[in-house]
């Protein structure tokens, strides 16, 4: 079969969905990914066919200021390019068998399929189906339990709404009639570990929780002679990253990190924060990208914006977590991660102070949050996420 996989986001985003094309690829499919230019190199280090998308989701985030200010122009960048993906992803979709949307392009993807005559599948990395177990993972507060279920409905009428006309105006362009309400009758694949969200009881049939979808190390990979002689001059670090996180108050990240580290040996990776390595004392080590599933197993706990890869990661590598929620589903896998028992603290990122993350901290290394952390690993080394999606994908797509 032929598979077009469309998503539009950051790193996060992207490299799963990459990782699932290149499972189809070993399964014996073609695969073909659409996603931001700079988002790509996952999917290109995995030789999968991958093409660039209209946008520019770094100038996006590169913000100085309030979050509300980045999800405008997030909103903005959606709403200018809706039609460039939608284009893209039908003239990217010849002759395919099915078509897997995520992120912010996923009307796109659901319109493409449909021009395209063939099935949509849903790829997310969180669960937003409708159920009654938890509420909206976008919600920074939750709601009184009875009011769950409407949580999910009324975060997606806002978000049709957001981006209704758009979509219209760009179905119209491709010679699709409107869409008068949204979809939510295409299956639903999510590549979360069922550890961390077990399968709600009232979920439609056609909504999985897969597990994780990791990308295989590159077989020519090395870790650099750097990183190894500081993993082996020491007890082992503390990681510190954040991600495709940018656009917040770096100096109050920075000065809680320093002050709540202290003396103890530290990795730090700043991603798409611009936070300038050099600033940092002489017990951090800055490192570039290095594979999750290589690195947090050597780490103490990991210290991060609680995206969903990297609670997953870290959870599958068996070390406790401190999540530093700043936006979206973040502050969903903090709650998460809090019921498992390896988090205590309720943090957010626009207040934290040394103070605070060093009581968080304290209790990651406490001998509770390190033991359930451990059993919460072994239960997820155990789930094979992409092997589980490709075999729905395959079913899906035979349809």
């Amino acid at each position: 079969m032929k598979i077009l996989l469309l998503t539009y986001g950051t790193e996060g985003d992207t490299r799963p969905l990459a990782a699932l094309g290149h499972a189809l690829q070993q399964a014996g499919h073609e695969a073909h990914l659409l996603a931001d230019a700079s988002t790509l190199d996952s999917a290109r280090a995995l030789g999968l066919p991958c093409s660039a998308l209209a946008g520019d989701i770094r100038a996006a985030l590169a913000v100085e200021g309030a979050m509300r200010e980045i999800t405008r122009n997030l909103s903005a960048l959606s709403l200018r390019h809706t039609g460039d993906w939608l284009a893209q992803a039908i003239e990217a979709g010849r002759d395919c068998d099915a078509v897997v949307v995520s992120g912010l392009a996923a009307f796109a993807g659901l319109s493409a399929a449909e021009a395209l005559r063939v099935p949509a599948i849903g790829a997310l990395l969180i669960p937003i189906s409708g159920t009654s177990e938890f509420p909206s993972p976008f919600l920074p507060l939750a709601p009184p339990r009875a009011l769950n279920f409407a949580s999910h409905w009324l975060f997606s009428r806002l978000t049709w709404q957001l981006f209704r006309g758009a979509t219209n105006r760009a179905r119209r362009a491709a010679g699709l009639p409107p869409r008068r309400r949204i979809w939510d009758e295409h299956p639903m694949l999510y590549g979360i570990s069922p550890a961390l969200v077990p399968r709600p009881a009232d979920w439609r049939d056609n909504a999985h929780v897969c597990g994780q979808w990791i990308p295989p190390r590159a077989p020519d990979w090395r870790p650099d002679a750097d990183l190894l002689a500081f993993l082996d001059a020491g007890e082992p670090p503390v990681y510190v990253g954040f991600g495709s996180m940018t656009g917040f108050d770096n100096a109050r990240l920075l000065d809680a990190v320093v002050g709540a580290v202290g003396g103890r040996r530290a990795l730090f990776h700043p991603g798409w924060s611009g936070i300038d390595a050099a600033q940092l004392p002489a017990n951090f080590h800055a490192v570039g990208h290095v594979p999750h599933d290589w690195l947090l197993p050597r780490t103490a706990l990991a210290i991060h914006h609680g995206g969903s890869g990297t609670t997953h990661s870290a959870c599958r590598a068996g070390v406790p977590s401190v999540i530093v929620p700043f936006a979206g589903d973040q502050f969903f896998w903090n709650a998460r991660l809090r019921q498992a028992g390896v988090m205590r603290h309720a943090l957010r990122g626009s207040t934290i102070t040394a103070a605070r993350l060093g009581e968080a901290i304290a209790f990651a290394g406490s001998e509770d949050a390190r033991r359930q952390a451990a059993s919460l690993g072994e239960r997820m080394q155990g789930e094979d996420g992409c092997a589980e999606a490709v075999a729905l994908v395959e079913r899906y797509a035979s349809r």
